[in-house]
């Protein structure tokens, strides 16, 4: 599946279905993000329901801890 991630695009698995999947990948794993799917911001409640399609936008915004 084609996907438009923090506006690059990429290729994902077939078995990338939810946002909950897309956050289970190494890159994002374990990471505090905000996550907008197509302009709608995505509750956390949410992410194992929500499902993604061909072509989706996704912007994930993480946090990055320092001083």
């Amino acid at each position: 599946m084609k996907l438009i991630i923090n506006g690059k695009p990429g290729e994902f698995a077939d078995d990338c279905r939810t946002v909950a999947d897309l956050l289970s990948l190494p890159q994002w794993n374990k990471r505090l993000v905000i996550v907008e799917l197509n302009g709608d911001i995505v509750g956390k409640d949410n992410y194992i329901n929500t499902a993604l399609g061909e072509g989706d936008r996704i912007e994930l915004v993480h946090f990055v801890g320092g001083g």
